[in-house]
């Protein structure tokens, strides 16, 4: 196909001049073959167009790359100083990600976060000077607060600010409880307070939780003797048990224990014993008296002053309780042994009290004999016991 050499319009190989231009064609054929219009000062514009286009494009993709590659190692910066306790300085950083890469999502949230810190920080300063002048309650309020900004966050960012919240929460428990301690606390105030260091999750808790311990130790000991030093052995031995609730490794409470278990089975056995012992002197003095309580002092016969054979003697009580009504029975022999008449008479006072004395008295009057060929012997003697 032919073509203008000057528009490009489609000619003719006859023709002479270009329809379109008026200009006349070259003779050469083949001049006419060349196509121009490739070279159309039209398609000059978008070509240049698009080729600036991506020109800015790459330019403009080149320097984002750099200032998100900028953007992120102060990124990485912070993080080092926020990990490294710098919050200030992490801070500073992360806002210069920001400035250098816009739309940092995550360099605006660490420099929100960042800014939460250094509240924090401020907050466990003024709770650890509030800690040295004892004001513990208002310190503990502090940290409640500072701990309560950490809700709506997680990472390992978050563990590690909890973590140092932990701490200085933990120093001032501690500190809390050395201070109580110090006020001589009742035994059930050392029992809660063992119970508060030992949820202390802080090696320095272990020292002030064995010297809460050894004073429950003590205090357990020393009433547990006093109880057993009474024979109190059950209360002594509550004491003891309750102790070993709040020390169970403690030997000097365990030695006690079986202290007080042998002295228990001791005291018990020599009660028991006391006991036997008693019932069978109770048996013996009962037989005591009911068969030989009264016993027999002197029995004679004499002539009174009107010449009458006259009986007279005296009894003993060696019974354990008081006797009354005690009758003496008597027979009045010859010297041969025949028996002449057999009598009874009471004694007197009516009681006779232990190791008391009674008397007896009874007057023959018909009876003529001289007493040197009578005797008299006392066959029974009864009485009561009250």
């Amino acid at each position: 196909m032919f073509h203008c050499p000057y528009c490009g319009t489609n000619v003719k190989e006859k023709e002479q001049y270009c329809i379109k231009c008026g200009r006349p064609l070259p003779n050469d054929i083949e001049s006419r073959i060349f196509n121009k219009k490739k070279f159309n000062k039209f398609w000059l514009v978008p070509i240049i167009v698009a080729f600036l286009i991506t020109s800015f494009s790459g330019v403009y993709h080149l320097i984002l790359k750099n200032q998100t590659a900028d953007a992120k190692e102060l990124y990485a910066q912070g993080e080092q100083q926020f990990t490294e306790g710098n919050y200030e300085e992490a801070q500073k950083l992360f806002s210069k990600s920001i400035d250098v890469h816009h739309n940092f999502e995550q360099a605006e949230t660490s420099l929100k976060f960042s800014d939460i810190a250094i509240q924090i920080e401020e907050s466990l300063n003024d709770a650890k000077h509030l800690q040295e002048e004892k004001r513990f309650q208002e310190a503990n309020t502090i940290i409640h607060d500072a701990s309560a900004l950490l809700n709506n966050y997680n990472g390992l960012a978050v563990d590690q600010m909890i973590n140092q919240i932990e701490t200085v929460r933990s120093h001032l428990k501690i500190a809390e409880l050395t201070h109580y301690l110090e006020q001589d606390p009742t035994i059930d105030d050392l029992k809660i307070m063992l119970w508060d260091t030992e949820a202390i999750n802080h090696e320095g808790a272990d020292e002030l939780t064995q010297t809460i311990r050894n004073q429950i130790i003590d205090y357990s000991f020393t009433k547990a003797s006093e109880q057993l030093n009474q024979k109190q052995f059950n209360d002594a031995l509550l004491l003891v048990e309750d102790g070993l609730k709040y020390a169970p490794e403690s030997e000097k409470l365990d030695s006690l224990q079986i202290t007080i278990g042998k002295e228990k089975t001791a005291f018990e056995t020599a009660v028991q014993q006391r006991i036997e012992q008693a019932m069978n002197s109770a048996a013996q003095e009962n037989e005591l008296n009911e068969n030989d309580a009264i016993e027999l002092v002197s029995a004679s016969i004499k002539k009174d002053k009107q010449d009458n054979i006259f009986v007279q003697g005296k009894v003993k009580s060696v019974a354990t309780v008081p006797v009354h009504s005690v009758v003496i029975e008597y027979t009045i022999k010859e010297k041969d042994g025949s028996e002449i008449l057999t009598n009874e008479v009471v004694t007197f006072p009516d009681v006779l009290y232990p190791d008391e004395t009674g008397k007896f008295e009874f007057t023959h009057y018909d009876l003529d004999k001289k007493p040197s060929n009578l005797e008299i012997k006392i066959s029974k003697i009864t009485w009561y016991t009250e």
